[in-house]
C-alpha cells in the first residue's frame, strides 16, 4: 500500500461491468440481488441490469435501493433494476419480494449478498448480534432458495442459478469474526445442497474473495483498529493484505462480475462449487 491509499468506496463506471452475450440474458429473465442497496449487492445489481437483465434489488434500506436505482438510470444500463424494501429477516418479506421477482417475467437468478460483520472474539461476542448476522446471511439464503427454486424449475427449461457471497472466511478461520465465519462455513454446505437438488439445469455456486473495499469494510477496519489496538493502515497492511499476493483490495465491480459469470451459461458446469479469488490467501504462506 501506497502513503495515500484511499479508505473509501470506489466509483463505478460502465466499463467496470462484465457484459456477455447470452441466451438468458434479456429483459424477460429476473435475478433477484440481495443487499442491492449498496456494496457488493448494488454492484452486483448495476452488472446483471448492464446484461439487459430485470433485476429486483432486495434490501432493508430503502433510500439506498432508490439511489441504486438512481445510479442505474446515470449509467444507462441495458435492463432495469426494482427496489424492493425486504426484511430479509422476515420469512414474509423473503416469500414476497420472490413473489414479486416472478411476477416480473421468469425468474431464473437469485445472488444472496447481503451480510453484516460484527467484530469480537467468541467468549464476548453478543448473542443478539450472532443471531441477526447468521439469519441474514445464512438462513435467509436457504428461505430465499426455498422460496425460488419453485419458480425457477417452473421456467420452460428450469434453467437457472442461485449464486451465494462467502468469503476466504468460508475457507478458514481468524480470531474475532466467529459469526461470520460460522456463515460463510455454512453457505458452503447450502450452495452444494442446491446442488444436489437442482437436476443439473437448477445450479447452485458461491463467489470467495478476500478484501473487498466497500462501506462494510470501511466500517470494520475501524472495528478491528480497535479491537486490536493498532492503526488503521497496520490494520489494511498487515492484517488485511499481509498474508495476499495480490496488494491491492477486490472493487465491487470486480465481484460482481464474478456473479455475472457464475449465472451465465459460460459457467454451465461450476455447480456445487466455489469461485475463489482471493490474491492468493488461501493456498499459499511463508
Amino acid at each position: 500500500m501506497t502513503d495515500d491509499f484511499d479508505l473509501s468506496a470506489p466509483e463505478l463506471a460502465s466499463e467496470d461491468l462484465l457484459v456477455l452475450e447470452d441466451p438468458y440474458f434479456g429483459p424477460e429473465t429476473v435475478a433477484i440481488v440481495t443487499g442491492a442497496a449498496s456494496g457488493i449487492g448494488r454492484a452486483t445489481a448495476l452488472a446483471l441490469a448492464a446484461n439487459a437483465l430485470t433485476v429486483v434489488g432486495a434490501d432493508i434500506d430503502e433510500a439506498g435501493l432508490a439511489e441504486t436505482e438512481e445510479i442505474a438510470a446515470d449509467l444507462g444500463v441495458a435492463g432495469t433494476i426494482h427496489g424492493i424494501e425486504t426484511d430479509l429477516t422476515d420469512d414474509e418479506d423473503v416469500e414476497a419480494v420472490v413473489a414479486a421477482a416472478a411476477d416480473e417475467g421468469d425468474l431464473r437468478y437469485v445472488a444472496n449478498i447481503a451480510g453484516m460483520q460484527h467484530i469480537a472474539g467468541i467468549h464476548e461476542f453478543p448473542m443478539e448480534q450472532y443471531d441477526l448476522l447468521t439469519d441474514i446471511m445464512l438462513r435467509s439464503p436457504f428461505k430465499m432458495a426455498q422460496a425460488a427454486m419453485p419458480h425457477i424449475r417452473a421456467t420452460d427449461d428450469g434453467a437457472g442459478a442461485i449464486g451465494n457471497m462467502s468469503s476466504v472466511h468460508g475457507h478458514y478461520a481468524t480470531k474475532d469474526k466467529p459469526a461470520y465465519i460460522t456463515a460463510k462455513h455454512g453457505l458452503t454446505g447450502l450452495t452444494r445442497a442446491i446442488a444436489a437438488e437442482g437436476e443439473g439445469t437448477l445450479r447452485g455456486f458461491s463467489v470467495s474473495v478476500g478484501y473487498v473495499l466497500t462501506p462494510l469494510m470501511v466500517d470494520q477496519i475501524a472495528d478491528t483498529a480497535a479491537e486490536r489496538g493498532i492503526s488503521e493502515r497496520e490494520v489494511v497492511e498487515d492484517v488485511m493484505l499481509g498474508q495476499a499476493r495480490t496488494k491491492e483490495m477486490m472493487t465491487p465491480a470486480e465481484v460482481a462480475n464474478l456473479f455475472t459469470f457464475g449465472f451465465s451459461s459460460h459457467a454451465k458446469h461450476l455447480n456445487g462449487a466455489d469461485l475463489l479469488f482471493d490474491g492468493g490467501y488461501t493456498h499459499t504462506y511463508e
